[in-house]
Formats: C-alpha cells, sequence, structure tokens
C-alpha cells in the first residue's frame, strides 16, 4: 500500500470524492502543511495554524496508480482559485498536493505543467506541490462525514454534486457495488 495527500477544499468532499475509486482502501481526512502541533479544527478553520484541510488516501498502486489519482484529484476541484472552493475561503482550503516521495513530486509537477499548457483551465493553475511534513489526524467526527451527515444542506449541496461529478468522469474506475 501507498499513500497519497491532497488539498482541495474542505476535506469532507476529498474524502468522499476518493472514497469511490477502486484501489483506495482508506481515506483519513485531516490537516498538514502549517506551523502548529496538533491543530484543532477550531484553529485550522481560523486559518491561525497555516495547515490546509487534507485527506490522506491509503491505496493499492497495483489497482490505482499515483497518477490516476492525479486525475481525480485535478478534476474533482479548482486549482486555479488561490486559497478558495467556491464558498469556503482561506489558506486551509487551498489546492494542494502533499508528495510522500520524489515520485509523486514529478508526477504532480509534470501532470501540473501539462495541464496548464494545455489550456484545460481558464486561468493558471496555483495549486501548491510540496513534500508532507506532519499529518494531523481530524477529530472522529470529520471522518467518513459525508457517509454519515448526507443529507446534511452542505453535503447536498457542495459535496453530493463532487461525488456526482466523479461517478460520472469516472464511471470505469469506481469501487464495484457489495
Amino acid at each position: 500500500m501507498e499513500k497519497a495527500t491532497f488539498g482541495a477544499g474542505c476535506f469532507w468532499c476529498v474524502e468522499a470524492v476518493f472514497q469511490q475509486i477502486e484501489g483506495v482502501q482508506q481515506v483519513v481526512s485531516g490537516y498538514t502543511g502549517g506551523k502548529v502541533k496538533d491543530p484543532t479544527y477550531r484553529e485550522v478553520c481560523g486559518g491561525r495554524t497555516g495547515h490546509a484541510e487534507v485527506a490522506q488516501i491509503t491505496y493499492d498502486p497495483g489497482v490505482v496508480s499515483f497518477q490516476e489519482l492525479l486525475e481525480v484529484f485535478w478534476s474533482s476541484h479548482d486549482p486555479t482559485t488561490l486559497n478558495q472552493q467556491g464558498a469556503d475561503v482561506g489558506t486551509q482550503y487551498r489546492s494542494a498536493v502533499f508528495y510522500h516521495n520524489e515520485d509523486q513530486k514529478q508526477l504532480a509537477e509534470h501532470y501540473k505543467a501539462e495541464l496548464d499548457a494545455s489550456g484545460a483551465f481558464d486561468n493558471p493553475i496555483v495549486t501548491e506541490i510540496t513534500p508532507l511534513a506532519v499529518f494531523y489526524v481530524a477529530e472522529d467526527y470529520h471522518q467518513d462525514y459525508f457517509n454519515n451527515n448526507g443529507d446534511q444542506p452542505y453535503c447536498q449541496f457542495v459535496v453530493k454534486p463532487k461525488v456526482e461529478k466523479v461517478k460520472r468522469v469516472f464511471a470505469n474506475r469506481l469501487k464495484k457495488a457489495l
């Protein structure tokens, strides 16, 4: 198993999106990229820690590659808005790839450059590509949030459309229903 860590706005969205993908064994919501040790949700949301809300993905590279995870990442949020995804504004919602090794770094940088050059987006990609330092697991109530709180308005209006888009665009890469 390998790990990937992505920030793409609210971690509830990122978690819900990657839980759909075949080969993903686990998705954990958490925080990284800041200066405060053991940050709380309240501290991170206040923008005082420097951390991003992220999802750490444990995946089987024999089933899904890091490059395929990057494709889902780039497609599931707007990587051209600095420190913002929709109504979620602040550095904690920044677009970021926190790489675990040199291969992930090179793949992310290459993919970002190709995407920018392709004109896929009207504006330049501002996604941060930086080494993963310390990953802090978010509080228990943030884990598996969409699956446990899918009727909540934020989930209906923000998370669900992202999940539905991923199901539509990556239909051939989804987990099989049990």
